[in-house]
């Protein structure tokens, strides 16, 4: 098998609720006075989920009130519906749910996962390039919606290691950090741009995790 290969995401559960009783919505960060409908959503990639959730707030009139990795990754779920994250929207208007829900499947089925990094994908890099940010990450990364992003994340040492790559190929910069351990045991970064330097630096730090993954001590 090539190296770069796509590890598709896996949706393993999806649940509306229209009419969500005003305790669980403040439970899980919706405001009753805005929000009255939830979409629930578990997948076995957390970080494509983050970027689809995202996707979703461009294109319905949603807000993404909860999203939360799970410890240890998809290996160690919790149960078979459970994967590696679970997802929350919320809407004042069921129809909204709706599309937010569409545009997710729709981003996980052909836009955002990651990718094998050696022939068996037992390493596994996510070198995605968001063009244009939602409101959920543009405010986690403190950038404006609209503005482009690297998304970046790989195995602890192949993560830190490309990400000096990734700074040094284009004129971007370091928006947030994710030093290793996260809860799935990855690291990741977030760096901004012009569109052409965010990709750039996507491709420097795919290229320098496969590296790794061809040699991995010191030649």
């Amino acid at each position: 098998m090539p190296v770069l290969e796509p590890i598709l995401p896996r949706v393993l559960a999806v649940r509306r609720l229209p009419g969500a009783d005003p305790a669980l919505l403040r439970a899980y960060g919706a405001d009753p006075e805005r929000h009255t409908s939830l979409a629930l959503v578990t997948v076995d990639q957390d970080d494509p989920t983050y970027v689809a959730l995202d996707e979703a707030t461009k294109h319905a009139r949603v807000d993404v009130v909860y999203a939360r990795s799970f410890y240890a990754g998809s290996r160690h779920a919790s149960g078979p519906h459970s994967g590696e994250i679970l997802g929350v929207l919320a809407s004042d208007d069921p129809s909204e749910i709706d599309s937010a829900i569409e545009v997710l499947l729709r981003t996980l089925a052909h836009d955002a996962c990651f990718y094998g990094a050696n022939a068996d994908s037992s390493i596994a890099v996510f070198p995605h390039v968001i063009a244009s940010l939602g409101h959920y990450l543009s405010a986690q990364a403190g950038l404006r919606a609209g503005e482009p992003m690297a998304y970046l994340v790989a195995p602890p040492l192949e993560a830190t290691y490309a990400l000096d790559f990734a700074l040094k190929a284009a004129d971007v910069r370091l928006v947030k950090a994710f030093p290793p351990p996260t809860e799935t045991n990855f690291a990741a970064s977030w760096l901004t741009g012009d569109l052409p330097a965010c990709e750039a630096a996507a491709m420097a730090f795919a290229e320098a995790v496969v590296d790794v993954a061809r040699s991995p001590r010191d030649r």
